[in-house]
């Protein structure tokens, strides 16, 4: 089949761009052009998009971010995933650790535990949570009390000279027991 051959006009500056390029890849006119054109279907290339410097670049930034990418599941992997699997077959199972579990802490050769920094915040944690549940009951505990003593114990009692005063209506025997809890405690 014959090919037939048409013409398009182009500015000047721009065939000759064109002839220069033909001539740096070694084609002619129409073989250069086609190649050109099936570059840009193949890899979804706008001519009008721009691309950095050179494609190498970008193929480096990409092999880059994977790179830092696998390294973070890696670490993942290795501080959170193991140890939080291991403390839950533990807890399921209710045993001591086989051998092929993996461990929660190193163990030295001396075989005391090394610590690790995660579970010793997290203990820390729940320690101080423990001692605030404890202050807060012990505060509210004290708030009663000292609100019956109030409300329950304490009268005014008008005089006819002067001003009135608080009367205290505890026994000697509940003050000394209050006293000495406040002591305790």
């Amino acid at each position: 089949m014959k090919r037939r051959f048409l013409s398009i006009n182009f500015h000047k500056d721009t065939v000759e761009r064109f002839k220069g390029f033909c001539a740096k890849v070694g084609g002619s006119y129409t073989e250069t052009l086609e190649h050109m054109m099936d570059f840009f279907d193949t890899y979804q290339l706008s001519p009008m998009d721009d691309l950095g410097p050179n494609m190498r670049g970008i193929e480096a930034n990409i092999k880059k971010r994977i790179n830092a990418l696998v390294s973070i599941i890696k670490e993942i992997e290795k501080n959170q995933t193991k140890p939080t699997t291991a403390m839950l077959q533990l807890l399921f199972e209710q045993s001591s650790p086989k051998q092929n579990q993996p461990r929660l802490v190193e163990v030295k050769k001396s075989n005391k535990p090394v610590k690790d920094p995660f579970f010793a915040t997290s203990m820390e944690a729940i320690e101080l949570r423990k001692e605030k549940n404890s202050i807060k009951r012990d505060l509210v505990e004290t708030k009663q009390q000292f609100e019956d003593i109030l409300f329950s114990k304490i009268h005014i009692v008008k005089s006819s000279f002067g001003k009135p005063k608080l009367q205290l209506d505890m026994t000697v025997e509940e003050l000394e027991a209050l006293k000495e809890k406040l002591k305790n405690s």
